[in-house]
């Protein structure tokens, strides 16, 4: 089903593309030279699962500080570059495993022939990101607009400038805030390339919006073979991103392990604090190494049939409540003596 052909690229210690699992990758939102917070944050970051970083490298001091970063960290860093080819060149000088830039607003073909003889030298794949707000105005008028086309012949046309230079070590990010022309520009570039494809849908929005829009867009694409790293754009604490991208890849299978959390969404019979339960073992059950289903139910009556697909589950009552293992009763408890309980059975979970 997937794109087992497209060419494998190795980002630092990480491979991607040609069959390779695809990669969990979010962001940075401190400053970069800001060696203390931004390796605290990657910890973080790494400890959620995940599997690649990008840093925005916007000036000289962002540009040395990857040396000491990279010497803290255990994940791939990718060095995010706007206008000034160079800090490109700085970045890679300093140890980044990837460079992110557009080629088109790199400085002209002169400049960009500099970056890319700069990771010619250490062998870093370059990651040629377009976005549809900034497509090029003769694209605009010949597409009659933003357009899917219009992206994915900007994209394109890109990859070709660092063609040119006899180079071929590429990765394409093509994103859009309008989910369905996002898809509909993946769609279009898996049929023409065999680059690995970072997919995302950009500035998707706050926790709540920004999680719909990338759970609908990265389904649709993804389901369809195409992507081979992700990301998931959001106005909130990039761990956030990480956890979300976890369970939209858990969801549409492709990825195994964890601890999956389903819970009833309450209903009139419901006597205990099903959304505050819920969320408290969701929390809890991050922790956990385990391939298992844990379902938290609102009430009893209903409760052990409705677990009976996890492997283990809570369900509540007045004042107590009940341990279900495979649908069947196992005990019952006192209301606030369930999610401890619960974190015993996993704890000796075999």
């Amino acid at each position: 089903m997937y794109r087992d052909n497209t060419k494998v690229i190795k980002i630092g210690n990480q491979k991607i593309g040609g069959g390779n699992p695809i990669l969990i990758q979010s962001m940075t939102n401190t400053r970069t030279e800001d060696v203390e917070a931004t390796v605290n944050q990657i910890l973080k970051l790494e400890e959620a699962g995940c599997e690649i970083i990008r840093c925005t490298v916007p000036n000289e001091e962002a540009a040395k500080a990857i040396g000491e970063i990279k010497k803290r960290i255990h994940i791939p860093l990718v060095a995010d570059i706007h206008f000034d080819y160079k800090m490109a060149i700085l970045a890679i000088e300093n140890g980044a495993d990837k460079i992110r830039i557009n080629p088109g607003n790199i400085g002209g073909q002169e400049k960009l022939s500099m970056v890319v003889k700069a990771a010619k030298a250490k062998n870093i794949p370059i990651r040629v990101g377009v976005n549809s707000g900034s497509l090029e105005k003769e694209l605009v008028e010949k597409y009659n607009g933003v357009t899917a086309e219009g992206i994915v012949e900007s994209a394109l046309d890109k990859v070709r400038m660092i063609e040119e230079e006899d180079y071929d070590n590429i990765v394409i990010s093509i994103k859009s805030s309008d989910v369905l022309m996002c898809a509909r520009a993946h769609e279009l570039i898996a049929s023409k390339t065999k680059y690995p494809l970072h997919v995302g849908i950009t500035e998707a929005g706050t926790f709540y919006s920004g999680n719909i829009k990338s759970a609908i867009g990265l389904g649709i694409i993804l389901n369809q073979g195409i992507g081979d790293t992700i990301r998931v754009s959001l106005s909130a604490d990039p761990v956030e991103e990480v956890k979300s991208a976890k369970l939209i890849l858990r969801t549409l299978g492709l990825r195994q392990g964890g601890i999956e959390v389903v819970s009833c969404p309450t209903c009139g019979r419901t006597k205990i604090d099903l959304i505050g339960l819920a969320n408290k073992v969701e929390t809890m059950v991050s922790g956990y190494d385990l391939n298992i289903k844990v379902a938290v139910m609102g009430c009893a009556v209903n409760g052990p049939g409705e677990a009976k697909e996890a492997d283990i589950g809570i369900a509540g009552g007045i004042g107590e409540g009940l341990l279900i293992k495979k649908g069947e009763i196992i005990k019952k408890v006192p209301e606030d003596e369930l999610l401890d309980v619960l974190k015993e059975e996993l704890d000796n979970w075999k």
